[in-house]
């Protein structure tokens, strides 16, 4: 961005380590939602959607490792891209989950997104994990629509007690909408919604624990004062230099990879992990994209919700997409009776987001 003559105004708080779906989890203290400063501006990246949401930037960048940029996207009411996994240089992304983390755009518009695209995606010598696919001119490619979208919707997100009544009648209502416009949009079955949660935190947080090893006071990041001998150096450097969360995660990721349990969660989480990649794969053979929404409410009360399980489930409609490696999109779509924003996310198959963007485009003109 910077060799593309990009004036980078500041820094932007995150939840510690991208771990958290509020914003709360932050040494700096939480981010407040521009739209009602009594509530969260989602999480972790919440501090990059409040930023554009507030109009203190025209754009900014985010992290996603399983809803990151979307759900504050869909809180601030802003639009927020995550873009497929290796489209975009993980390099100087400090790592919490290494086979899910993506950095991508938060934009009041998709021509902004697509320009931020064009320069930042690529392959990169510094992260071997990087594609080589070319990069499309994305703004240019904003009108290439077919004249009719095959969009598939997963009942079982529908059917979902976590989503509020009224995001889920908006949703049918734009459903209703694209038919009218003259778009395929057919309800399929996607049986594997209960083990996305499951799957992503297992897989997570054992990709945590092993990232985070090396902030251990002698490698890297924060040691502390109060060590005496190597043995104090790593137990009072962790004990002192990461929250509460973030232990959580580590102490969570360490057990599922520990010898006694690592078949009975983590192997078996990788195989789930390949189901859900092959039936998102089967489905992308029929349908140009998958509709569905972002988060499954609106902003919820600083300090609301106070159960780790009940924070985690947040992720619930964003975290397929950073699972099976797609790109997807959270376009600003309604406004609750609440007044707080929420959005719709789209989906598409791997490096297709010069498709993403054009459909994102054309809902944000047509739908209402």
């Amino acid at each position: 961005m910077l060799n593309e003559d990009a004036i980078i105004i500041g820094r932007l708080n995150c939840d510690e380590f991208a771990m958290g779906s509020s914003n709360e989890n932050s040494i700096y203290g939480p981010v407040l939602n521009p739209h009602d400063l009594t509530k969260v501006p989602g999480g972790s990246s919440g501090g990059s959607a409040a930023a554009v949401a507030e109009g203190l930037c025209l754009a900014s960048l985010g992290s996603d490792t399983g809803g990151s940029i979307r759900q504050p996207a869909s809180f601030c009411g802003v639009v927020g891209l995550k873009p497929s996994y290796g489209r975009v240089s993980r390099h100087g992304l400090i790592a919490y989950g290494s086979s899910f983390d993506q950095i991508g755009p938060l934009t009041n518009n998709i021509e902004d997104a697509a320009i931020i695209m064009e320069v930042i995606a690529g392959q990169d010598d510094y992260d071997s994990t990087s594609s080589n696919e070319p990069v499309p001119e994305y703004s240019n490619s904003l009108k290439s629509l077919p004249k009719s979208l095959h969009i598939a919707v997963p009942s079982e997100y529908l059917n979902s007690n976590a989503i509020d009544n009224e995001i889920k009648d908006d949703f049918i209502n734009k459903i209703a909408q694209l038919k009218e416009l003259g778009h395929k949009v057919k309800e399929v079955s996607f049986p594997y919604v209960d083990s996305l949660i499951p799957t992503y935190y297992v897989l997570t947080t054992a990709e945590a624990s092993s990232n985070l090893a090396r902030y251990d006071g002698a490698h890297y990041g924060y040691r502390s004062k109060n060590s005496k001998d190597i043995e104090t150096t790593y137990f009072k450097t962790r004990s002192e230099g990461f929250g509460l969360e973030v232990k959580r995660r580590i102490m969570l990721g360490t057990f599922v990879l520990s010898a006694g349990y690592y078949d009975a969660y983590y192997t078996k989480a990788l195989r789930v992990r390949r189901l859900i990649k092959d039936k998102t794969d089967e489905l992308f053979k029929a349908h140009d994209l998958i509709l569905l929404p972002t988060a499954p409410t609106t902003a919820f009360g600083l300090d609301e919700i106070k159960d780790p399980i009940k924070m985690y489930l947040q992720d619930i409609f964003t975290v397929h997409a950073n699972i099976a490696g797609n790109p997807a999109i959270s376009i600003p779509l309604g406004n609750h009776t609440n007044n707080m924003p929420f959005g719709i996310q789209l989906m598409t198959n791997k490096f297709e987001e010069e498709k993403l963007l054009a459909c994102a485009s054309y809902m944000m003109n047509e739908l209402n």
